[in-house]
């Protein structure tokens, strides 16, 4: 049900989450991305170290395997008692089986379904149709908004583009916490007897929406934290975050859809889904701004590659690492997003030198050339229009731990590992992680340093731990 984050003048690259596209280098996945962020794992084989295969963490399975129970009870209750108020559940079903045809495939958003996400909340919370009372029981709701996900995901499946078992997931529990937490008390007259009709009414939907979407976004963290161990409080304050985007549109049409529909029938559907439908073509649009615009930093980035500045992929492979150290660090969705522009162009300084550092390698430098090629760094990103926050990052990048700020020191670290690691050989990951924390007393920051071993040991490689 969340989606974005409000991350202001910054593109969010978060969540899920994708990570920039590439310019066409030959290290990306086959559609122009980087590792995928769903566990960084790619950046510890650029070192060329073995990586073990992802597996699905025991505490995810254990989720989806709960929610797969709940879907296949309610539809074998459902197909046992036969159905309720079939009108109803048809045109439901119907509103979500179009709202998952209609999904934003390939979306960098986390609802990428916001009509159907939208129309399930509202089943799930109806109580009334046209004024006559509704009695389609917890089990009805989930197994009608399980057939219908299903149905609608079957043309997106076809095109090898369907929706994550996560999604699916998220859709089956989230909607069964809503039906179980509104309809036993309709049924029963609890809510008649507690606040009848009218605003009082109104406020108790919009109550139950509210702690819908709570449920939501924690459900989210803890299966993204399972996913890819990152700390759970990010991912958590990220996700609650981007509830003010097109989730707060999600609920609120939501709560208007089931309470148009106790009142006018179920032709109050079509009417209240177009503003939402309106909302989403308008995400899709700026998302398609997003990608150029992050496409035009990967091809700044690409320059110094292009000039023979540096080696091939080295700008993505930093960019890609400092991400995963950002995530371990706890940085938010709007940090991790300043962090991996400035790492994409962290060596663009290195376009104003007349003669090319050797193998573009900036960390054996001297301090004093470091900080000039950082500076014109800086005023090279700032002549690009890019956001002055990542102009920061670059310029600070060269600078004693103690005076920058954490993004500028996970990119001065994450270089300096990725620079020495392509040149020692087999035992380079060991050996530059030797060198970062014999510079801990000056040039790199310790706890820097011990997020980036930890990175690496839990993407297979075998690193002594500190601490």
């Amino acid at each position: 049900m969340s989606t974005t984050d409000n991350n202001g003048p910054f593109p969010s690259t978060d969540d899920d989450t994708r990570p920039l596209p590439s310019a066409g280098d030959g290290d990306g996945d086959g559609d122009g991305s980087v590792s995928s962020h769903g566990n960084d794992s790619g950046v510890a084989s650029s070192v060329g170290a073995e990586v073990n295969l992802p597996r699905v963490p025991l505490a995810l399975t254990a989720v989806r395997a709960g929610a797969a129970l709940v879907a296949v009870v309610a539809l074998g209750v459902t197909l046992w008692g036969g159905i309720e108020e079939r009108g109803a559940a048809l045109a439901f079903a119907v509103l979500i089986g179009m709202g998952e045809l209609a999904r934003w495939s390939g979306a960098e958003e986390r609802e990428s379904a916001p009509l159907a996400a939208a129309g399930a909340l509202a089943y799930a919370l109806l109580g009334e149709n046209a004024g006559h009372p509704t009695h389609d029981g917890v089990p009805q709701i989930v197994a009608v908004v399980t057939a219908a996900s299903l149905l609608g995901c079957v043309p997106h499946v076809a095109k090898g583009r369907g929706p994550t078992a996560d999604h699916l997931t998220r859709r089956v529990l989230t909607v069964a916490f809503a039906a179980v937490c509104f309809q036993p008390l309709y049924n029963q007259g609890r809510l008649a007897e507690w606040v009848a009709t009218g605003p009082a009414y109104a406020a108790l939907v919009v109550a139950l929406l509210l702690l819908t979407a709570l449920w939501d976004a924690v459900l989210a963290a803890a299966m993204a934290h399972a996913r890819t161990r990152w700390p759970f409080g990010p991912l958590l304050r990220d996700e609650l975050r981007s509830t003010l985007g097109i989730g707060s549109a999600v609920c609120a049409t939501g709560a208007v859809m089931a309470l148009a529909v106790a009142v006018a029938g179920l032709w109050a559907l079509p009417v209240f889904s177009l503003p939402l439908l309106l909302t989403q073509l308008s995400f899709r649009r700026y998302a398609a701004v997003r990608t150029t615009y992050r496409q035009t930093i990967a091809s700044l980035a690409r320059a110094t590659e292009i000039a023979g500045y540096t080696p091939p992929g080295h700008a993505r492979r930093v960019a890609a690492l400092s991400r995963a150290v950002g995530r371990e660090l706890g940085l938010s969705g709007p940090e991790l997003t300043i962090l991996e522009y400035a790492a994409l162009m962290h060596d663009i300084g290195q376009l104003s030198l007349v003669d090319p550092v050797p193998a573009g390698a900036t960390a054996a430098l001297a301090p004093a050339e470091q900080r000039r090629i950082a500076l014109l760094g800086g005023a090279v990103v700032r002549q690009t229009g890019v956001a002055a926050a990542v102009a920061v990052v670059v310029e600070r990048q060269a600078d004693p731990y103690r005076e920058q700020p954490v993004s500028a020191s996970i990119v001065r670290a994450v270089n300096a590992y990725e620079e020495t690691a392509g040149e020692a050989g087999p035992e380079g990951p060991l050996r530059a992680l030797e060198e970062l924390r014999l510079g801990t007393a000056r040039d790199y920051r310790p706890e820097v340093v011990e997020s980036l071993a930890r990175v690496l040991a839990r993407d297979g490689l075998t690193l002594p731990l500190v601490g």
